[in-house]
């Protein structure tokens, strides 16, 4: 996990509870997931752009 023994990830753990409180971490893990969904989706995207763009100058050379 990163490279964080237990008792590090335990203590990041705790510091992040006290900073957004219980009832806000799943509003954050909520919001942090959909984030990296579509952060994939548009790099998938990208790829598939970037791809039609090269076939395009392929066909015109």
């Amino acid at each position: 996990m990163f490279g964080l023994g237990m008792g590090e990830a335990l203590i990041l753990l705790a510091v992040v509870l006290l900073l957004f409180g219980g009832k806000k971490l799943p509003e954050l893990g909520n919001s942090m997931g959909k984030a990296l969904t579509n952060f994939k989706k548009g790099m998938k995207d990208g790829a598939a752009d970037d791809k039609s763009i090269e076939d395009q100058d392929n066909k015109d050379a």
